[in-house]
């Protein structure tokens, strides 16, 4: 199985591309739900990494995917400015999980 990238900028993207996995740059909507389909048609992509701001702008586009496929696997990713999510995340995903603090 392969992994494929869509990134919403060029650094990611090229990042990816010399670690040897093939991608595409998004900005629009429309071009995100075209490319989508694209890689639910080839049963070879296994794994769709997505920049964490890109899932963030279009969340239900990609929680659709997500809910309603087995594959490919969505694995958000952060992008050359850092993650998207507080430090804690962890923590407080823990803690929500189970009810305690930690």
């Amino acid at each position: 199985m392969k992994m494929y990238l869509i990134s919403d900028n060029i650094d990611t993207y090229t990042g990816m591309r010399l670690a040897g996995v093939d991608g595409v740059i998004i900005h629009s909507k429309d071009h995100l739900k075209d490319e989508l389909e694209q890689v639910m048609a080839d049963k070879e992509i296994g794994i769709l990494l997505i920049t964490e701001k890109l899932s963030n702008e279009f969340p239900e586009i990609i929680n659709e995917i997500k809910l309603n496929r087995l594959l490919p696997l969505i694995v958000e990713i952060p992008d050359r400015h850092g993650t998207g999510r507080k430090p804690d995340f962890i923590t407080s995903y823990v803690s929500e999980a189970i009810g305690l603090k930690l």
